[in-house]
């Protein structure tokens, strides 16, 4: 049987690395998810041990400083205009093909997704990090997924990952029925996919909803939770206070909010 310390997670430090990377391939995995597969000889050394890492992707425009990467972190020159940059999930690295899949959501108007809809191969993309990784044993009776569009790569990254005899639950908030993903693991797992159906993004009902009926399995659980920052931080509420999760093995993480652009904020209280 499994004991806490089997089932504590570990935070790893990575070396601070800037790498420009080459566009190798896109492909649109749904109406509003493109996969954009990267490469070079940059890529050597890249490290990801966490499912749900971030690496941050830099898109400068004409006149913008590029950042250095140094033992503090990343840096600008004093006064230098910055390029816009975003968090996204190392979904996919190959070392063996050298190759690394970032899956981007496409919504409303802004420098990611502008930049995905019109890449191409040839073209370069600068990448740093990721700084660190936090790495959540599969030691449990079973894990628990719940998130949005942009939690769907850490979701499917983590799906492919677990070891044979794992079991996960998911359940992902998406647009519609044509937003649903097809993922893969040797795990068991099953998947309760809520359509908003024209309904705004970024609002608590539907995967609040489809969190009280679901059907866990018995036994000790991992859950881990990404969306929109306050609806993050409302699961995070409901899965302690009506769902007996341990705050403990519970991960909720706001990957975007409302009204604010380059949101990433950890939620650890109830």
């Amino acid at each position: 049987m499994a004991t806490d310390t089997d089932r504590t997670p570990q935070r790893v430090r990575h070396p601070i690395r800037l790498r420009p990377l080459e566009v190798l391939k896109t492909e649109r995995l749904t109406p509003r998810m493109v996969r954009i597969t990267l490469g070079g000889a940059a890529l050597a050394g890249f490290t990801s041990l966490g499912f749900d890492d971030h690496v941050k992707l830099f898109f400068p425009r004409p006149g913008d400083a590029l950042p250095v990467a140094g033992p503090e972190g990343v840096s600008f020159p004093e006064g230098a205009p910055r390029p816009p940059a975003r968090d996204y999930t190392p979904r996919r690295y190959d070392p063996a093909a050298g190759t690394l899949a970032i899956d981007f959501a496409l919504h409303e108007a802004g420098p990611a997704t502008a930049w995905a809809e019109q890449a191409a191969p040839g073209q370069t993309l600068l990448v740093g990090g990721p700084r660190g990784s936090f790495v959540i044993p599969p030691a449990f009776d079973w894990h628990l997924l719940v998130g949005d569009e942009t939690a769907l790569p850490a979701i499917g990254r983590r799906l492919e990952e677990l070891p044979a005899g794992s079991r996960a639950l998911v359940i992902a908030e998406v647009e519609g029925p044509e937003e649903e993903q097809d993922f893969q693991s040797v795990a068991s797992f099953s998947v309760t996919w809520v359509h908003r159906g024209g309904a705004a993004p970024g609002q608590p009902e539907g995967l609040s909803t489809a969190l009280a009926a679901a059907e866990f399995p018995p036994g000790d659980f991992h859950a881990w939770v990404a969306a929109e920052s306050l609806v993050a931080k409302a699961l995070r509420r409901q899965l302690i206070t009506e769902r007996g999760a341990d705050p403990r093995w519970l991960k909720a993480a706001g990957y975007w909010k409302l009204g604010q652009a380059a949101v990433h904020e950890q939620h650890t209280e109830n």
